[in-house]
């Protein structure tokens, strides 16, 4: 019998699991893969914590699996916390997937029966405000469950430490290594929600938390005066995929004044199922047909999406020369943001002292041109919100060594300001209509605007290429591409000669001329990177969420046509040198 069928047995026989679980895993016993894709290990924190589809296993999102995962964050928090963690507690909210609710409930009986205070958001609400929300309360940790772009089969659990960052190490691997030591699931201590309550365990918070944050959202406006102006000349359409950003978006953008903001209908209330969408992500063109359907109806300015935990912002702009509405990249709206700050910040001489701009290794080269530009301290971290979030706390325990102004990913995050230590949509929708309405007052949509920072830094173009291979199987796939080009690093992709080769598993930089070695300074990652010639690049890694194995790629180009014709080149070079 393999290990994963005697997983399936146990879950079957043992009096810890209900009858629905049960009768869940009968219908799957007779399905060899089915099985073995559902035990065949226990679901990982990566990247974004702990995230998998809705099911009944130990490689599934269940109440089981989120009840031990907690046990062994309570046990964490108990040795590594410090004398008073117990009472600084624990914060938790939760997006508008199925069983969302529920798992942050179980999360905080689970806290609750191992002493350990949890302030639970009343209703749903967004990724950043629980960043936020725990900072505010003075907790050790937060909990949000979510799984954010995901399709609607997933949910996921997200882990934060005190800082209000997601966990990195040591905690993330000292919260893995509690978690995998639970052998048995009666280990895992629960309580009801009403002896909870009763005992001062379980505190719901709400609205006094949503009034601070947007008090801390506002105080990143520069110029009000020019929304003041401009807030009935120019108008927004904006969705927010059924997920946690209608409410604060929609606040955030009324109590600064503006006028005309559409929200698309369809997609204002929550829905697990996302039955509008494909998947519910702001990278997808196709999520966009209602949002660009009701743009052109209200002759909109700009188009705004976020994603189901608000963490991530998508937007299309109107090309004022063609009348259509062109999307942008996360590089794309970050920098546009990004650049807009760190210009009037300058130029109306509120840069903090030693300001700070920080990206991660797979975020458009364009962002160091720009912070060298106004002189700010420039920084790239690995893949991951939370190694910018971690370079907040570094700096403040260095006696303020730097001032945090602006952080981006690729992947349609941002954050401006320090009241959140994670990407924050609600405050990157706040910033871009502001942008807006100032580059308006000139006569310029915001697609001028974009193509202004073309011509002044490059066309730089960035792009990705992944392959899905699931299950155990697939695992093994994608850890042989990466020991093939770990092992043997081409010299060149297509037309690009590598220049360096960087690989973070390691922790070794190569220059591939001169054979000379150093260090990436960088936390151990398996990630490789390949520093090409023009400014472009290539950088491997196995997704931390989904069974992928992701290939970015950046280009510089003399102008859009060129810039897309080097990606699709660079793009097919990849494919070529994975064969």
């Amino acid at each position: 019998m393999s290990e994963a069928s005697k997983q399936l047995e146990y879950w079957l026989n043992d009096s810890y699991f209900d009858d629905e679980t049960k009768k869940e895993l009968m219908a799957i016993r007779n399905d060899e893969a089915e099985v073995e894709d559902r035990f065949y290990r226990e679901l990982e924190f990566g990247t974004g914590g702990l995230r998998g589809v809705i099911g009944a296993g130990t490689n599934r999102m269940n109440k089981y699996v989120v009840r031990k995962a907690t046990q062994g964050l309570a046990n964490y928090i108990k040795k590594n916390g410090g004398p008073n963690a117990a009472k600084k507690g624990v914060a938790i909210s939760f997006d508008c997937r199925r069983f969302s609710p529920e798992f942050a409930d179980e999360t905080a009986l689970c806290l609750a029966a191992n002493g350990i205070k949890a302030y639970v958001s009343d209703i749903l609400r967004p990724t950043p405000e629980l960043s936020f929300a725990l900072r505010e309360f003075g907790c050790i940790a937060g909990v949000m469950v979510t799984a954010s772009h995901n399709p609607p089969e997933y949910n996921g659990y997200k882990v934060y430490w005190e800082d209000g960052a997601q966990i990195t190490p040591p905690h993330d691997n000292g919260i893995i290594a509690e978690v995998m030591a639970i052998k048995d699931y009666h280990e895992v201590k629960t309580m009801s929600k009403e002896d909870a309550i009763a005992q001062g365990l379980y505190v719901s918070f709400g609205t006094e938390i949503d009034d601070k944050y947007m008090v801390e959202l506002k105080k990143q406006i520069i110029h009000q005066d020019v929304i003041d102006e401009m807030a009935d000349k120019f108008s927004i359409v904006y969705t927010p995929f059924h997920g946690t950003g209608n409410l604060p978006v929609r606040r955030v953008l009324k109590e600064l004044g503006f006028k005309n903001v559409y929200v698309v209908p369809e997609q204002e209330a929550p829905d697990p199922d996302f039955t509008t969408l494909e998947y519910p992500n702001p990278e997808d063109p196709k999520a966009f047909k209602l949002a660009l359907e009701l743009a052109k109806e209200k002759d909109a300015d700009i188009v705004l999406a976020t994603d189901p935990d608000a963490d991530r912002l998508g937007i299309y702009a109107k090309d004022l020369k063609t009348g259509e509405y062109v999307g942008f990249t996360g590089n794309m709206s970050g920098m546009l943001i990004g650049e807009y700050i760190l210009r009037e910040r300058t130029n109306t001489k509120t840069m903090p002292a030693n300001p700070a701009f920080v990206t991660t290794i797979v975020t458009t080269n364009m962002a160091k041109h720009v912070a060298e530009k106004y002189g700010l301290y420039y920084t790239e971290v690995l893949t991951g919100f939370k190694y910018i979030g971690e370079q907040i706390k570094i700096y403040e325990e260095n006696n303020q060594s730097h001032n945090y102004v602006f952080g981006l990913e690729e992947s349609y995050g941002c954050l401006a300001g320090t009241h959140a230590r994670d990407k924050d949509a609600i405050v990157a929708v706040m910033c871009l209509c502001e942008l807006a309405a100032f580059y308006k007052k000139q006569g310029k949509s915001v697609w001028d605007a974009m193509i202004d920072m073309y011509e002044e830094y490059g066309y730089y173009k960035e792009g990705q290429y992944s392959i899905t291979m699931k299950g155990k199987e697939g695992a093994e796939q994608i850890a042989a591409i990466m020991d093939k080009l770990r092992k043997n690093p081409p010299k060149t992709f297509g037309n690009w000669k590598v220049e360096e080769f960087r690989d973070y598993k390691t922790g070794k930089v190569v220059d591939m001329e001169s054979g000379k070695e150093s260090e990436t300074g960088l936390p151990t990652s398996n990630v490789l990177y390949f520093a090409l010639n023009n400014d472009s690049w290539c950088c491997a890694r196995p997704s931390g969420t989904e069974p992928k194995i992701k290939f970015y790629m950046g280009v510089k180009g003399k102008n859009l046509e060129d810039a897309e014709k080097l990606q699709n080149e660079l793009t097919e070079a990849v494919k070529n040198a994975i064969k």
